[in-house]
């Protein structure tokens, strides 16, 4: 018996040995990621600029990872029925999320969700800004050519003068409820179901104040229809760089910024996450893609995701303030 045990671990040995070969080809012979075409949902309708984004993006990502990148509009309930759909999907780096701000801020507005976003993601890079800017009709306010000017007629007429958003807990909404409290002003919303129909009414005159994204504003801008009188984010922008921002017109600090970032289901291997991360980070660095996206109305922007994810954790917190402290129900 003793001499057989020395044997059978000799013989066990040799048929392991045997075996590598076949072990290394196998391994060898695994599919590398990615193999197959990648779902980026987007959870808002086709046109705008959440979509026009991330195709642009999209297309120029799978040329990087060599496969198609394949755009899938779930929109709904301020982007949550796609995100929903998103975190439900297997986490194996085939399916991407754009996450735009209106979504990372819907809990704060909608009683009802099937996901965190803070547990359920793993973020992959900030993709772009969506400039937003504070527009008045021209004819309805002839003597308004600034910031200042337009808190200076309001205080004259507390409560009666109107202003327009795309809806109720829509970004143009949250940030001039912002402005109006450290303005010290009052001025009454009139929300519409989208920002076509509230630019429509801005045009028209039945409203003389929106705080408006670029890309709905900028043609009747440049038609001189609207006149800017003031940029939300922390810096002046390409598209209207004569236009001073709120922060250099009294109110330093004042940062409303709407973006766009991409997301995976949580539990993706951090290895497929990171090549996302760097294709996604190629493609913003692509002057090609540059001019896409300005032409769009989005201005091309990474984060990593780290920095991201503060900016995730920050937004949420200002803004949610905002909403409890307005008292503000989504539609």
């Amino acid at each position: 018996m003793q001499h057989r045990q020395p044997r059978r671990l000799a013989l066990s040995a040799i048929a392991f040995a045997a075996l590598l070969p076949f072990a290394s080809i196998a391994a060898f012979a695994q599919p590398s990621y990615p193999d197959r075409p990648i779902k980026l949902i987007v959870p808002f309708p086709a046109g705008g600029p959440t979509d026009t984004a991330a195709r642009i993006i999209g297309q120029r990502m799978g040329e990087t990872l060599k496969q198609t990148v394949v755009v899938d509009n779930r929109p709904g309930a301020s982007g949550t029925i796609g995100t929903d759909a998103a975190a439900k999907s297997a986490p194996d780096g085939y399916t991407l999320v754009m996450l735009a701000t209106p979504t990372l801020l819907a809990p704060h507005l909608l009683p009802r969700k099937g996901y965190d976003i803070f547990k359920d993601f793993t973020p992959v890079g900030n993709a772009y800004e969506l400039p937003i800017v504070m527009v008045v009709n021209p004819q309805a306010l002839p003597d308004v050519t600034d910031l200042q000017q337009y808190i200076a007629k309001a205080k004259a007429q507390p409560g009666k003068m109107n202003y327009t958003s795309a809806g109720n807990g829509s970004f143009g909404h949250l940030s001039t409820e912002l402005l109006k409290n450290l303005g010290h002003f009052d001025v009454q919303h009139v929300p519409y179901k989208g920002s076509a129909p509230a630019i429509s009414d801005l045009l028209a005159g039945q409203v003389p104040m929106m705080f408006s994204d670029m890309i709905a504003a900028l043609p009747h801008i440049k038609a001189g229809k609207l006149r800017p009188i003031a940029v939300g984010s922390g810096k002046r922008v390409s598209f209207t760089p004569d236009v001073k921002t709120v922060a250099e017109q009294g109110f330093p600090g004042f940062d409303a910024s709407s973006w766009g970032a991409l997301l995976v289901p949580a539990g993706t291997p951090k290895d497929i996450t990171a090549r996302l991360s760097d294709a996604l980070k190629g493609a913003l660095a692509d002057p090609a893609v540059q001019q896409k996206m300005l032409g769009a109305g989005t201005v091309a922007a990474f984060l990593p995701a780290d920095q991201l994810t503060t900016r995730m954790q920050n937004d949420y917190a200002k803004w949610g303030k905002v909403i409890k402290d307005n008292g503000i129900k989504s539609d």
